[in-house]
């Protein structure tokens, strides 16, 4: 029997998963738009800021704890994993992955990892006409040139290339590897082989996950306020 008979819908991103993309693509054209306005907008600036380094931490902890094909450990891979993968584009035989493949996740890290420098270097920025950031008194005039610099120049021209990158490369998933990467991300379930793990998704979960963005929500407060 041909074995795409036996294919049926997995689920593959709970929603938590999903929403945290969801909410962070918000977030992040929220930033860019009112950075681009400046002035009162500033004010949402700084909350849009907050909410994605909130995002951040939960996804952080979401990494180790959510469903099987969000924890890092099931889709961040090794060197070797990586150069195999590499070869095996090269050689147009890189089989389609469940979740993130490897090149995918180094993305969704590089992601993650530019957007909390981002969102540190707003902190301590001062833009001396409309928008200080909360711990722009904790540190020196220095460090706030320079975080100033790279925050309204550098940072954020480097995360709309990544964005761009992150956009083409599902795109050309979906029409050169016919890997449709966005409607799993959207609808949670994949086509997939009936051995393939599924990531637990129940009430339960998706309480626990609130949970813990509360309590990340929390700890971004504490930080904003550290100065006070």
């Amino acid at each position: 029997m041909p074995s795409h008979t036996s294919l049926q819908n997995i689920r593959i991103w709970d929603l938590p998963t999903r929403l945290f993309h969801a909410l962070l693509i918000v977030c992040v054209a929220g930033l860019v738009i009112t950075g681009e306005i400046g002035d009162d907008a500033m004010r949402l600036h700084f909350l849009f800021g907050y909410g994605v380094l909130t995002l951040i931490l939960f996804r952080l902890v979401w990494g180790f704890v959510g469903g099987h094909w969000s924890r890092f450990v099931n889709f961040v891979p090794t060197p070797t994993q990586l150069r195999a993968y590499v070869q095996a584009l090269r050689t147009r035989s890189a089989p389609p992955s469940v979740g993130h493949n490897p090149l995918g996740a180094l993305s969704v890290l590089a992601m993650l990892a530019m957007l909390a420098i981002q969102v540190f270097s707003g902190f301590i920025s001062d833009d001396e006409i409309a928008a200080t950031g909360p711990w722009t008194s904790l540190v020196p005039n220095a460090w706030i040139e320079l975080a100033t610099e790279y925050h309204s120049e550098i940072g954020k021209s480097i995360l709309i290339v990544l964005v761009i990158l992150h956009v083409a490369s599902v795109l050309y998933y979906k029409r050169f590897k016919n890997d449709d990467l966005l409607t799993p991300m959207i609808k949670g379930d994949k086509q997939e082989p009936a051995s393939t793990p599924a990531s637990r998704d129940t009430f339960t979960s998706r309480v626990f996950a609130l949970s813990i963005l509360l309590v990340c929500a929390y700890a971004v407060y504490q930080l904003v306020n550290l100065a006070a």
